[in-house]
């Protein structure tokens, strides 16, 4: 046990979430009788609704977050502390912003942006301030991790947007995605305050190996500076993942620190026809541009459900359990 003090931040607005209209496919999550219907005979065990709420409430509890159990278990059993698990809008409308008095309280923070792009969560210039603070204390380490933005593209004609779902939607090959489902809006807004832009772009397939394992990932070994990566072959088989591209000033301040090879068997990605053959899929701030740590990936780094487990064990030990830093900033 470090003594580390750990917390996952769901950058979602519960209450935006859940009142999504059933009758729209695009840009929110299922509701679980969805779920079950389509992935039969998988989660047959939540159908009583007397037990299990079938909406997106019951989606959101039961499948997602479920998710992220075993990290936030790994997490609490490596450090001695629990580890907190906190909803930007949570339960009874609750709206808990990343405030300093809880920044204060912990030295690793996790953003989940699984918040879905139509429900606009932004990071306030009070959030921005706070998070730039906490990484003013050479110790501390931020990951922020959106997930894929599916099916979008910007002034694109009404036609030439259904061409890109429908190559998407092929190319992923997942018959539970919408059309359109894009996801991360905190943490694009989060990042841009920050000073290094990031778009989590497409939902691309990741390779894979002869037994559906994940493929291994290109690592750039010199610029891991804290060992994240060490012991780390693999992340995940999720088969729609973003490429996350630096923009503006992003492309001076953040490094590529791990890339993961795409699936060149699956139906074709303008992404792929454009030259490319991997995605990246792990980003880190230079040295200089804050005193602690900030990273970049994807969302399911923490998920126990796409396979690559027990690489993903080994990231989060890195995490965690990374060496102290001589502490400067805050108190």
């Amino acid at each position: 046990m470090n003594g580390r003090k750990v917390a996952v931040y769901y950058a979602w607005d519960r209450s935006m979430e859940v009142s999504a209209p059933l009758a729209v496919l695009e840009n929110r999550f299922p509701a679980l009788f969805e779920s079950r219907r389509m992935l039969y005979p998988r989660f047959s065990e939540l159908s009583d609704p007397e037990r299990f709420n079938q909406g997106i409430e019951g989606f959101l509890d039961q499948i997602l977050k479920k998710n992220f159990v075993e990290f936030a278990e790994f997490a609490s059993r490596e450090t001695g502390h629990r580890t907190l698990e906190i909803e930007r809008g949570g339960h009874d409308d609750r709206h808990t912003p990343l405030g300093n008095e809880f920044l204060r309280s912990i030295d690793t923070l996790i953003v989940i942006s699984f918040d879905s792009i139509r429900t606009a969560q932004q990071a306030s210039v009070e959030e921005i301030a706070g998070v730039a603070e906490f990484l003013e204390r050479t110790d501390n380490l931020v990951f922020v991790c959106p997930h894929h933005s599916i099916g979008h593209a910007d002034e694109a004609s009404e036609a030439a947007l259904r061409d890109l779902q429908l190559q998407e939607f092929l190319h992923h090959g997942d018959k539970t995605i919408p059309p359109q489902q894009r996801f991360g809006g905190f943490a694009r807004s989060l990042l841009s305050g920050l000073g290094v832009p990031v778009e989590n772009l497409f939902g691309l397939r990741p390779a894979a190996q002869a037994d559906g394992s994940p493929a291994p990932i290109k690592i750039e070994r010199d610029l891991d500076h804290l060992g994240i990566l060490e012991g780390v072959t693999t992340f995940n088989a999720h088969p729609h993942l973003p490429h996350l591209r630096r923009v503006g000033d992003g492309g001076g301040k953040l490094d590529v620190l791990a890339r993961q090879r795409i699936d060149t068997a699956a139906p074709p990605h303008s992404f792929v026809q454009g030259g490319r053959t991997d995605f990246d899929a792990l980003l880190q701030a230079r040295p200089g541009v804050f005193a602690g740590s900030l990273l970049v990936g994807d969302a399911t780094l923490w998920s126990s459900t796409a396979g690559g487990v027990d690489n993903l064990r080994r990231l989060w030990k890195n995490v965690v359990g990374r060496p102290s830093r001589p502490v400067i900033g805050f108190s």
